[in-house]
């Protein structure tokens, strides 16, 4: 009798990962992006609804991203001192500005 996790898909027993959308605000790095996760929190003694803004660097294997895309982020392995996500897909490209 085989146990379950012989044939259990390997990105099934990783576990669940983290994902986040957010917007490329830099591409300037080889393979890396910079992103920006704004989320809208309620101030505990105020109540009012403040602005946060996170900035990730991802990794960006083919250099597809640019800025202004608005992209999803995986939880990834440590791959450099500050990139530990992953871009997983863009979900819309920016809107092209002509002058």
């Amino acid at each position: 009798m085989s146990s379950p996790t012989e044939n259990a898909n390997p990105a099934d027993t990783r576990g669940t990962r983290r994902t986040i959308t957010g917007t490329v605000t830099s591409d300037k790095m080889e393979k890396t992006v910079v992103v920006t996760v704004v989320r809208r929190v309620r101030d505990r003694r105020f109540h009012k609804f403040v602005t946060r803004r996170v900035k990730y660097k991802a990794h960006d294997e083919h250099n597809t991203c640019e800025v202004g895309d608005l992209v999803e982020l995986v939880e990834a392995r440590p791959m450099s001192k500050t990139k530990r996500w992953r871009v997983l897909r863009t979900i819309s490209k920016s809107k092209e500005i002509v002058s």
